[in-house]
């Protein structure tokens, strides 16, 4: 059975998600899209494709370290963003946040967010090793 979590240090969820799902014996993380929000819910960059991305990638490292994981334990990441040029010209910034090897990735153009001062969402999935997982809540 899958157990969901919402660490601390990340914006609450708002609706009818998780932060984060373990499946399992917990090597398998699923996590939710993950927006450019302060811990508060605010909106971080607007107008600024760079300023979200950092946050949205400091958001994913968050949910995964609450539960052991680092962003080298990604195996797939999917990205939609509003502007695929502005996103490809970000690129030196995933790159202060990966090594090879590289998770596969999937990258959608979208008309907008849910919420239209948002420039990119990316939803993860990582497998994080039995030595260094944290069950949540546990």
């Amino acid at each position: 059975m899958a157990k969901s979590f919402n660490p601390p240090g990340v914006w609450a969820p708002f609706g009818a998600f998780s932060m984060g799902v373990v499946q399992g014996q917990g090597q398998t993380v699923y996590l939710k899209g993950q927006v450019a929000l302060d811990p508060e819910g605010k909106v971080v960059g607007r107008g600024d494709m760079p300023a979200q991305l950092r946050q949205v990638l400091e958001n994913i490292q968050a949910v995964l370290a609450h539960v052991g994981g680092t962003m080298a334990d990604i195996v797939s990441l999917t990205q939609y963003v509003t502007d695929i040029e502005a996103f490809m010209a970000s690129g030196a910034i995933r790159q202060t946040f990966f090594a090879e090897p590289y998770p596969v990735t999937t990258t959608v153009e979208v008309s907008r967010l849910y919420d239209p001062d948002l420039m990119v969402e990316i939803t993860a999935i990582a497998e994080v090793p039995r030595d260094r997982f944290r069950a949540p809540g546990g």
